[in-house]
């Protein structure tokens, strides 16, 4: 186990990755869409204060690191109109679920349960974004995920508690991580070998 203290690393490497991001959105290389973004925004900063609350301790430094990078993103692409514009009713309906599992959160007392509804509502944002970046993996950045991905595994090796309040969105954050570097990364390969064997 790592000393707890290694969770500042885990939550520098996600703001480092949410920087570049945000600095491929306003160069226009990366399209966030606002949907995911916002929320992705939110939902971090809600657990996090639900950390807070269940006494979890320095794990919550990456939580509320997640929700600050996707800020500096939303920022960015408002400012630069760089934004994913097409947000048809699937983007609607995923952001009503997470909406709706946020207000569910305000009702329960239990942290811990806040912490679980919170992750739900976050990994229900996310959905547009995996659809995005399946039918256009050029528009994500694929380092992003690599280094929010890293950061999530730091902090579950300084975990010293089976609590899910403490572990479940540093769970969550590596398995989103590593589904999104997948689809981009097996996405574009095969968009690169479709291209390389035309005549």
């Amino acid at each position: 186990m790592l000393d707890p203290s290694w969770v500042f690393l885990s939550a520098v490497l996600g703001l480092v990755g949410s920087t570049r991001y945000a600095i491929a959105t306003i160069a226009g290389t990366a399209r966030p869409n606002l949907v995911t973004w916002v929320l992705w925004a939110v939902a971090p900063l809600i657990g996090f204060f639900a950390q807070l609350s269940a006494g979890v301790g320095l794990p919550a430094v990456l939580t509320l690191a997640a929700g600050l990078g996707p800020l500096i993103v939303v920022v960015s692409a408002v400012v630069t109109r760089h934004s994913y514009s097409t947000i048809g009713p699937f983007d609607v309906v995923c952001a009503v679920i997470a909406v709706a599992a946020l207000v569910v959160w305000v009702g329960f007392d239990a942290a811990p349960t806040a912490v679980i509804v919170a992750v739900g509502a976050d990994a229900a944002a996310a959905l547009p974004t995996i659809r995005k970046a399946w039918h256009d993996p050029d528009s994500e950045n694929l380092l992003f995920y690599v280094m929010v991905g890293l950061g999530a595994t730091i902090t579950l090796l300084t975990l010293d508690s089976g609590a899910p309040s403490g572990w479940a969105f540093a769970v969550y954050m590596l398995s989103l991580s590593l589904l999104l570097v997948g689809i981009v990364f097996t996405r574009r390969r095969s968009a690169l070998v479709r291209a390389n064997h035309r005549p």
